[in-house]
């Protein structure tokens, strides 16, 4: 086992020394080969397309040396893929590359990359463990490494040799989408944990399982101002380096091979412009660098490369390079510059772009090719370390094996029981007996999704069943397991419901639904209360309430991917446990509910992030214990007065001790609410055309998405999404190709606007519409961009009463919005389409009207 990584005070960014140290054979080999290489050649080992934007005949014929599958990407489109489908479809690539080398005097085998992130969580029948969340409150360090040989197995047994974990990422703000995906708000625990993870995927490579970890977000993406998602990070270099980078040390110094930069920006001085300093044709220079790390060579080059000596490879995330400055989804050279060796990009187009800007570039030294040579020599020595030159084929390895794939089921229950955090135990209501009456409510009750979260077998995870899941159980079916005809299911308790409880346990179980980065975040308007977020968790508040003045002993059940404010929920309930993200295996929940041997079974998971107390406490966490003179940034609270937490860091009850709980004698009511700017109501508010609204699309490459300024034709991603629009925008035509895109019409100063003015009974959206082909699946309409976090209005129905190529007044009446839980004090797109469906259709006029005006 890995030995534990010791956090301490840097004053500056560390020299790193990795347990992977380099070989002079293999430097030798290196220096050989890239003599050899043909500059187009070199190109190619520095893009990674994704499976469904590239063939094997493209992958020889650019002689591509890495390829991605993104999160739901699956061979031939098939969920269910088996281990030998996977590596079947990757071995058609691998032969690719052989052929395409055949008549060179040197070979270089093809890399391929999965987002295993919480076991081998794309791939059908495999295991899946809880979201780094829960792993944080195990502090089990020797479970993480266990998890990470367990994972690192079934990733080989489908050929796979890489993977984009572990996210070292230290959530400081709980509004943030992706802050599921740390460990702890405290570089503590992520520094161990990183160091673990990495020494169970990777080790020292020598084992035929073993796969390249690849630790991201570098660097800071957990410090983003309000939690925004690609957002801001204004930390200073000292706590940037103490606070973020601990992640990064110890998984390098356990010999991480690859680093995946992040989204977000740092807005420093020391994040200079590299164009300033070394003017190049190679990226335009229109506008202000935007700090954004994929642009950084400060922290690319200077430091990660220079100061800290990490000489692996540095990959983009998906389409990351067109988040800098002036910079294009077809052209990457910004990233390139500031020291990105691998580009990974969605779209053909795009990457083909990318490629083809690259060589040029090159080739007439805007790029120098001392940069290109480090770049490939980095791919070169990464891809020996891995051993790939002696790896036979995919389909020929003899670890690659369907019976290895869902083999780690118990480790993770072990991981689920290990992570749950006892709250509260009031007369020591915990642990239940097996004998007793028990009534199972709650959003969360049955809904693999709360359980699994985002990345689960597809991006969101929003979109599987339990049967997705080998193995798996819902809380439901643990608990029917366990207790069979003693227990009885209420999906939702009505108002005038009466049954008595005096003498009997009710388990509500509640939750978030599933969501990923971008979908996930809680916008800056929101509170953090739970029952505030969604109309379904308000009825989660009313079922608890019901319950409780019924007489009922109430133990609440919280699937969560962050603290969030349930005061109410955790003052009414008898006892509380919060089980983070715990995977599809609720049998783990159900045995410590029902522990029997309180010395072999009872909780222990502890806080690894600070509780709130109030709906407004975003970012509160504990003052790192390695700096002395720690002050709290401005874009976070003091732990202190006001934003006191609830629950500190490292909070846990047991069942078995008799520890009074003395934080909940804290406990108050929030009952603050938030002001919303007051939009204009008028009889009729024009959304488009209109010059206070600009119009967005989005797509599944490019979910930040890009407003659409004029006549020109826009293209979103690989998936052939299309918008065209006439002179003045007087009408908009738009084509969806059967993926996830979307439109919506956004303010363009107000973040949100309060549109509760509208609610009459019969105000409505008015849409002047053509279509020119039906959708023949779900086409949701909706108020916010937020979707499917927030809810939205299937208006499939509508569209299909009406006629092909002929204008049609088309009316939703807002009540239908308001009756699924839309909020109309908080609009922030006053008119979004979403679909997957394969259609085309006209605007030229969309409205709200009070009264149900229209002309």
């Amino acid at each position: 086992m890995s030995r534990k990584y010791l956090l301490k005070f840097e004053s500056d960014w560390p020299e790193i020394e990795s347990v992977i140290g380099k070989d002079e054979k293999q430097e030798q080999a290196i220096s050989q080969m890239l003599a050899q290489m043909t500059l187009a050649e070199k190109i190619g080992q520095m893009v990674q397309p994704e499976l469904y934007s590239i063939t094997p005949e493209e992958a020889q014929e650019y002689k591509i040396g890495s390829i991605l599958n993104g999160a739901g990407v699956w061979p031939k489109d098939n969920k269910y893929c088996t281990a030998k489908d996977w590596a079947g479809t990757i071995d058609q690539y691998w032969q690719a590359l052989e052929a395409a080398y055949a008549d060179r005097p040197f070979r270089i085998p093809l890399l391929w990359a999965t987002d295993a992130v919480h076991g081998h969580n794309n791939v059908y029948g495999s295991t899946l463990f809880p979201h780094n969340i829960g792993l944080g409150a195990t502090r089990d360090v020797d479970l993480i490494e266990r998890i990470g040989v367990a994972t690192a197995k079934e990733i080989s047994a489908t050929g796979i040799d890489w993977t984009f974990a572990p996210t070292v990422t230290v959530p400081r703000d709980y509004r943030w989408g992706r802050h599921y995906e740390g460990y702890s708000e405290d570089p503590e625990i992520v520094a161990e944990f990183a160091h673990a993870m990495v020494s169970g995927l990777q080790g020292n490579l020598s084992e035929s399982y073993q796969v390249l970890a690849n630790v991201k977000h570098w660097v800071g993406d957990g410090g983003t101002t309000k939690g925004v998602d690609r957002g801001i990070n204004q930390y200073k270099e000292i706590d940037l380096i103490n606070i973020h980078g601990p992640g990064y040390f110890s998984a390098l110094t356990a010999g991480a091979q690859i680093v995946m930069t992040s989204f977000n920006s740092w807005q420093n001085p020391a994040n200079y412009d590299l164009r300033v300093l070394n003017p190049t044709k190679a990226v335009p220079h229109h506008n202000n660098y935007n700090f954004k790390i994929h642009g950084s060579k400060y922290l690319n080059s200077d430091v990660l490369k220079d100061k800290m000596g990490f000489d692996g490879v540095l990959v983009t995330d998906w389409d990351g390079h067109a988040e800098v400055t002036d910079a294009e989804l077809g052209n990457a050279n910004f990233s390139v510059l500031s020291g990105v060796d691998i580009v990974m990009v969605a779209a053909r187009r795009d990457w083909q772009s990318v490629y083809s800007n690259l060589l040029q570039a090159a080739s007439v030294g805007d790029i120098p090719m001392a940069r290109i040579d480090d770049a490939v020599s980095r791919v070169l020595r990464v891809k020996m370390r891995a051993g790939l030159w002696q790896k036979p084929a995919p389909l020929a390895r003899s670890v690659v094996k369907q019976n290895l794939l869902g083999n780690f089921q118990s480790l993770a229950i072990e991981a689920v029981e290990k992570s749950l955090v006892l709250l509260k135990n009031n007369d020591k209501t915990l642990p239940l007996s097996k004998d007793a009456s028990l009534l199972l409510a709650g959003s969360g009750a049955d809904h693999i999704g709360k359980q699994t979260g985002g990345w689960s077998l597809s991006w969101q995870g929003d979109d599987n069943s339990v049967t997705d899941f080998p193995g798996a159980k819902t809380l439901l079916g643990a608990l029917e397991e366990r207790l069979g005809k003693n227990l009885e299911t209420i999906p939702k308790i009505s108002d005038d419901w009466k049954e008595s409880g005096v003498g009997k346990v009710a388990i509500v179980a509640v939750g978030e639904d599933p969501y990923a980065e971008l979908r996930g975040d809680i916008q800056p308007w929101r509170s953090l209360a739970y029952s505030e977020l969604k109309a379904e968790y308000q009825q989660d508040l009313d079922t608890i309430r019901r319950l409780k003045t019924a007489g009922y002993t109430v133990v609440t059940v919280l699937f969560s991917g962050r603290p969030l404010y349930i005061n109410e929920e955790l003052q009414l309930s008898d006892a509380f446990v919060v089980a983070w993200l715990p995977g599809p295996y609720a049998q783990g929940i159900a045995n410590v509910l029902f522990s029997e041997n309180l010395d072999q079974l009872d909780f222990q998971g502890r806080l690894s992030f600070s509780w709130p107390n109030t709906k407004r406490s975003f970012a509160i966490n504990r003052s790192p214990i390695h700096m002395a003179d720690y002050q709290v940034p401005e874009t976070e609270q003091s732990p202190q007065g006001e934003h006191a937490p609830l629950f500190p860091y490292g909070y846990g009850l047991t069942m078995k001790s008799a520890e009074p709980n003395d934080y909940l004698k804290r406990l108050v009511l929030d009952n603050r609410d938030y002001d919303s700017p007051v939009a204009e109501v008028t009889a009729e508010n024009q959304i488009f055309p209109s010059p206070h609204y600009s119009l967005r699309i989005a797509g599944r490459s490019n979910w930040m998405g890009q407003e659409v300024t004029g006549a020109e034709v826009v293209q979103v991603g690989g998936s052939g999404e299309l918008l065209s629009a006439e002179p003045g925008d007087t009408v908009a035509r738009l084509k969806f190709f059967g993926h996830d895109f979307l439109l919506a019409f956004q303010h363009r100063v107000e973040q949100v606007q309060d549109f509760r003015a509208y609610l009459e009974s019969n105000s409505v959206i008015s849409v002047r519409i053509k279509l020119r082909e039906q959708p023949r699946e779900s086409v949701w309409l909706a108020t916010h961009r937020d979707f499917p976090s927030q809810p939205a209005l299937n208006i499939q129905p509508q569209l299909q009463q009406l006629s092909l190529n002929e204008w049609h007044h088309l009316k939703i009446p807002l009540a239908d919005l308001a009756n699924i839980g839309c909020d109309f004090q908080f609009v922030s797109a006053p008119f979004m389409l979403f679909s997957t469906a394969k259609f085309e259709f006209e605007i030229k006029q969309v409205s709200w009207e009070l009264g149900g005006s229209g002309k």
